[in-house]
């Protein structure tokens, strides 16, 4: 079946199965490799994504859930050369660890941020919950995650 996404404000019509996850057609479908495998169960995270601008596991998620919606990927969040702000932040904060988890835990942040422009940490942690990482105690995500903010509030643009 010929499912039409709007990936990363791109119109994409993929061939494949709408039983398969998510994950499978941004990866094997169209290439993105962003949105990570981990688990398959919806507990890590790695795979990420939003979908219409809500964070979900593309894990768990069925292709055909996604078909005529807005799904962005973590490619799809910077501006040209220009990084996202969150992702400037956890460079920064040195979040960023082996890089497993952080397209996932970007995208978890991107979407509070949208959601609560000035979160506070408890709000961070309970937003972020869904995403694990094994190499931090997540104090560098949480303060990457409150800079991003501030730096959004400061002008810092909004993206995605």
């Amino acid at each position: 079946m010929a499912l039409n996404l709007k990936v990363n404000g791109r119109s994409e019509w993929v061939e494949m199965d709408p039983s398969r996850p998510l994950l499978e057609v941004l990866r094997e479908g169209l290439g993105l490799l962003g949105a990570r495998r981990g688990c398959e169960t919806s507990y890590c995270g790695a795979c990420s994504v939003l979908l219409d601008g809500q964070v979900v596991h593309a894990c768990t998620v069925l292709a055909g859930m996604a078909d005529g919606r807005e799904v962005t990927t973590i490619e799809g969040i910077s501006s040209g050369e220009a990084l996202h702000p969150v992702q400037s932040a956890f460079i920064q904060a040195g979040a960023i660890q082996c890089g497993y988890c952080t397209p996932g835990m970007v995208l978890a942040a991107i979407s509070l941020l949208q959601h609560e422009p000035n979160p506070t940490e408890e709000q961070i942690r309970q937003w972020i919950r869904g995403n694990l990482c094994r190499c931090t105690g997540y104090q560098k995500v949480v303060a990457a995650i409150a800079e991003a903010a501030a730096a959004l509030g400061r002008g810092g643009g909004n993206h995605a």
